[in-house]
């Protein structure tokens, strides 16, 4: 049963993220996606929100609150792993822009490749990076079928409706099936990081990321909300690749694991409570202006 449960989250991943990519260039167009990265104050709050904000208060976090060294390596990992996989099905979530999630999640992505090679060896020692070991993966699970869906969209678009409710349950079916995996497998360790306090610092971390995302994500509440959850949300695959190469100490992997799954189960139980607040809130502001 633990060589199989490893082998399910596996498939669940690749299913979970190779269809939300399809799904999405079913949904939008090129120009779609584009369009919301031509707002230069959008992409300049983006990516310092990702690769300056985030990563620097993750690193000054772990100067003030004691961890061991796997511990404090693997969220250092976690924090400048940025453009997350599941960008665009969390959008879904939070009712945010679709359109801009991929977008975001494509550009977001692209810093990555380049920006953890330099920035990681910084600040976590013995780490070797090549950008291309990340590149290989998130271009064939991410930006492959994208552009699959893309081109079905342009040239077969009256087939496009009615494929993309299929592949928005297989999505469903692969995020809620990997869930479930990851949380079987890592019931130790979350116990385990419950005693060392280190649940406590993956909190800190989200709540941070989500905070500061949210607020520089105007001009628009689609957008804002995006941000939020993709600046909150990292990129555990491209953290799991540098983890699982450079370290022996299972540690390690854990602990993105785990902030991987408080992640993911933060935006779905308090998802939809944010949406009521913020539709609430925005109702008082106009009642007010009224």
């Amino acid at each position: 049963m633990n060589e199989i449960l490893p082998i399910i989250d596996k498939l669940a991943l690749f299913t979970f993220i190779v269809f939300t990519m399809l799904g999405a260039g079913l949904s939008l167009t090129v120009q779609q996606i584009w369009e919301p990265l031509r707002n230069l104050r959008l992409v300049i709050s983006s990516l310092l929100t990702n690769f300056v904000l985030v990563p620097l208060f993750v690193y000054l976090l772990l100067q003030v609150v004691h961890l061991s060294e796997p511990l404090r390596d693997g969220l250092l990992i976690m924090a400048v792993a940025s453009g997350p996989p599941a960008l665009p099905k969390l959008a879904h979530i939070v009712k945010g822009n679709i359109a801009f999630s991929v977008g975001l999640m494509m550009l977001l992505m692209l810093g990555t490749i380049f920006y953890m090679p330099i920035v990681l060896p910084l600040v976590v020692e013995g780490v070797q990076i090549n950008s291309w070991d990340i590149a290989k993966p998130l271009l064939l699970m991410m930006v492959s079928p994208l552009i699959v869906g893309l081109f079905i969209k342009a040239k077969f678009s009256a087939i496009a409706p009615i494929i993309r409710p299929i592949l928005f349950k297989l999505s469903n079916a692969g995020l809620l099936l990997g869930l479930v995996v990851r949380l079987i497998v890592h019931t130790n360790d979350i116990i385990g990081l419950l005693q060392t306090g280190a649940i406590l610092v993956c909190a800190v971390f989200i709540v941070f990321s989500f905070s500061v995302g949210y607020l520089l994500g105007g001009p628009g509440i689609d957008t804002q909300r995006v941000l939020g959850v993709g600046t909150a949300q990292r990129n555990f695959a491209a953290a799991l690749l540098v983890a699982t190469s450079n370290f022996e100490d299972p540690s390690v992997v854990s602990i993105i694991m785990v902030t991987s799954i408080l992640m993911m189960i933060v935006v779905l139980i308090a998802g939809p409570k944010f949406i009521e607040l913020d539709q609430a809130m925005g109702v008082e502001i106009e009642q007010v202006e009224g």
